[in-house]
């Protein structure tokens, strides 16, 4: 009977935290679309100046015009994290049009 109890709260929490991050994944922003490289175009070199980003759910891929594609993830209405070539993490703008990463830069629509 005491296997019963302890089965019963586990499955319940197992269903809360996959709730959550479906509800995460269906209210994840557009992100997808062009961006331009700035402000500062000295910064952007190594990365690229134009980036074409794809989205699927919280999972985005960003290609630059030298053709190094990088994916990441979505982790909030306000942020994202980008994986290798470009290792870093980004602040989504409120209307949504601008990405500005810890390294400086800003992409912008």
């Amino acid at each position: 009977m005491v296997k019963k109890y302890v089965f019963i709260p586990g499955f319940l929490a197992l269903s809360a935290v996959t709730f959550v991050g479906l509800a995460m994944a269906a209210q994840a922003p557009n992100m997808a679309g062009i961006y331009k490289c700035g402000p500062d175009k000295k910064a952007c070199e190594w990365s690229g100046m134009t980036f074409t980003v794809t989205q699927k759910g919280n999972a985005i891929e960003a290609k630059n015009e030298k053709n190094e594609l990088g994916s990441g993830t979505v982790t909030s209405n306000v942020s994202i994290s980008m994986g290798p070539p470009w290792n870093m993490l980004g602040t989504i703008a409120p209307d949504q049009k601008m990405i500005e990463w810890t390294n400086g830069t800003q992409w912008k629509k």
